[in-house]
């Protein structure tokens, strides 16, 4: 009998992919329950996702059901034993919950590294430039800010700090240093395959006092929550820039606002807030910063690759016993147990 697929949540762009890479050795269903507790039910004996071994997982469900917290996945059934979360960053999903219950997480790094790179370089360009308030000036009828020259600086020579150089942040290495920028980056280790021209600071201070940027590529877990903070921010020079396409909490946003308030720093771009969709309207009162409401992924491009490699995985793990994306954390596990 073929396994069961629950696909929770929504395929946008890859319906004829469902087919193509799950058709031929799964049942696929798809989520019909209307609440927490009627989506927790049909896991249950009898129920019916009571059979289902894998679930293709994207963050709209949450809409109906919510995030999958420890409650979500210690009530799913023994039966299941993969989940395929569609997004690079996994946070709405408890990792120790599911390593505990011996169920699988992938996730979509690689998918998402074009789209969210070239987010940060606008955000970049953005707020060295301040493009951000000169549209908004052009659109009240008032052309050029005054004194709009005194704010502003080339990209051209400057230099970029990546805190955590993964996917996205090479990518966007890349993307910049075709102005150039000079690249440096700090990771919880060298990067062995980064190019020559990245810099590597094993002092994460050191190489802050140098950045003229700081654009922030690091996964919220629970050691990252609020990692950028008033220390961090501080050992920057005054009149950087912080940007964010990661996520609103891996920056002490209170911190952050000081160092805005108080001139230390010039700007920030931000993608990303600590409790979206609600942004913090003191940020609103900031005409020298740039603001986006998530966009990182947010075109049909990227959003199916996403969806693709998320399935991809499911079909892995029933063709092969294993995805290619288990996330850090499983990887972690099963590192230690040979």
């Amino acid at each position: 009998m073929a396994p069961k697929v629950l696909i929770c949540g929504r395929i946008v762009w890859a319906h004829d992919d469902v087919q193509r890479l799950l058709g031929d050795i799964a049942e696929v269903v798809y989520l019909d329950s209307k609440n927490r507790s009627e989506f927790l039910a049909a896991f249950q004996s009898g129920g019916k996702y009571s059979d289902v071994e894998g679930i293709y997982r994207e963050n709209g469900s949450a809409d109906i059901i919510g995030v999958f917290d420890k409650e979500i996945i210690n009530g799913l059934s023994a039966s299941v034993k993969w989940i395929a979360h569609n997004g690079a960053g996994y946070d709405p999903v408890d990792v120790h919950a599911c390593i505990a219950k011996g169920i699988y997480l992938s996730n979509t790094p690689g998918a998402v590294d074009d789209a969210t790179a070239t987010t940060a370089l606008y955000l970049l360009i953005s707020t060295l430039r301040q493009y951000a308030i000169a549209e908004r000036s052009l659109r009240a009828g008032q052309w050029k800010p005054a004194g709009l020259s005194t704010k502003t600086h080339d990209i051209t020579g400057r230099t970029l700090a990546i805190l955590g150089l993964g996917g996205i942040g090479l990518r966007f290495a890349e993307l910049v240093r075709a102005f150039p920028m000079r690249i440096i980056y700090h990771s919880r280790n060298k990067v062995q395959d980064a190019p020559e021209w990245c810099e590597y600071f094993e002092d994460v201070d050191e190489m802050l006092a140098q950045a003229d940027v700081l654009s922030v590529h690091v996964p919220l877990r629970a050691e990252t929550v609020g990692l950028v903070g008033e220390k961090m921010i501080r050992s920057l020079k005054p009149g950087s820039i912080i940007i964010n396409t990661a996520r609103g909490k891996v920056i002490d946003e209170e911190a952050m606002i000081r160092a805005l308030e108080d001139g230390h720093l010039a700007s920030v771009g931000l993608d990303v807030f600590p409790n979206e969709p609600e942004v913090n309207p003191r940020l609103l009162e900031f005409p020298n910063i740039t603001l986006l409401p998530h966009m990182g992924t947010e075109n049909q491009d990227s959003q199916r690759k996403m969806e693709v490699r998320a399935l991809k995985n499911l079909r892995d793990y029933f063709t092969t016993g294993m995805g290619k994306d288990l996330v850090l954390e499983w990887k972690n596990v099963k590192k230690s147990s040979l």
